[in-house]
């Protein structure tokens, strides 16, 4: 659905983006994480078609989006910076010039949406708090029935109970439109239990990305305790990543097939052995952290 291939772009001296590179299935939830400034806004707007790229290319259902208006009907962005509307506009007539760019803007839908949050279209958009913008945003969005879908800092000014239903609206039109959605942060944790793939932007290049399932299927957290002194020497059978002691407990942090790394470690005979959870920012902190990167400058 989505490819982006070498993609660099230049703004005088800075170089945003340096041959940046991924692709996104139809119909699933693509997360894009970095640090402010590390290029995901003009990457976002690259793919939107409003920046062109210095080099590379973006296709869309094999077609370019800048300077293509029938491709753009297929695609909603929603900027981290909200402009909705100067003067006294109301949230319904956003909604109005939104259905006169999308010929499958859906009202009904439109009006359902906002009863979930609990908006008045009548009410001017001036008047609203920078979280009801968003949300009045994510409503519009939605609303458009795009192929794809950019949210860029999406849950950005929203209190839990808003980040919530909005996580949920986005899931359940990818569930049930077959959309297709890249969403930025700079938070790991944000967009955790929403993407199903994730990728790293550092300095305008992609430094890490793969599939959330399978990092975590592949990584593993292990809590042990032993009745003699061990040393990461004794774990020489697997590919172990870290080791740490706390009085006579010991975690290792290891790479390899669940069952096999398991019984290997089984082998040293543990007097306990716990398989604790990883989350996305451990994945995250070690496989950097393995291509050289230091973690702390970026999360």
């Amino acid at each position: 659905m989505i490819k982006v291939t070498d993609l660099s772009k230049n703004f005088g001296e800075l170089k945003a983006l340096d041959k940046v590179s991924f692709s996104v299935p139809k119909g699933s939830i693509f997360g894009l994480v970095g640090a402010n400034g590390a290029g995901k806004s003009t990457l976002m707007r690259i793919i939107a078609g409003i920046y062109t790229a210095d080099d590379g290319s973006v296709l869309i259902n094999d077609e370019p989006v800048y300077d293509n208006p029938a491709a753009k009907t297929h695609l909603v962005f929603v900027p981290d910076r909200m402009h909705l509307t100067g003067g006294g506009a109301t949230i319904e007539r956003m909604a109005n010039f939104y259905a006169s760019c999308y010929p499958k803007f859906s009202f009904e839908k439109f009006d359902a949406l906002l009863n979930i949050f609990k908006l008045d279209k009548k009410r001017r958009v001036r008047s609203l708090s920078k979280g009801m913008v968003r949300q009045v945003q994510t409503v519009l969005a939605l609303s458009c029935n795009a192929d794809v879908l950019l949210f860029d800092e999406t849950f950005d000014g929203l209190d839990p109970i808003a980040r919530n239903i909005a996580k949920r609206l986005i899931y359940r039109d990818m569930c049930d439109f077959g959309s297709t959605v890249i969403m930025t942060s700079h938070s790991l944790r944000e967009l955790e239990d929403t993407c199903d793939r994730f990728a790293m932007l550092y300095q305008g290049k992609i430094v890490f990305q793969n599939d959330l399932a399978d990092a975590k299927s592949q990584l593993f957290k292990v809590q042990l305790a032993f009745a003699r002194k061990v040393t990461p020497e004794d774990f020489k059978d697997v590919e172990l990543l870290s080791f740490t002691k706390q009085g006579s407990i010991v975690y290792v942090l290891v790479r390899g097939e669940a069952a096999e790394t398991s019984a290997k470690i089984e082998a040293l005979k543990p007097l306990i052995m716990d398989m604790l959870p990883l989350s996305i920012e451990e994945v995250f902190t070690y496989e950097l952290s393995s291509l050289g990167y230091n973690f702390d400058e970026i999360k």
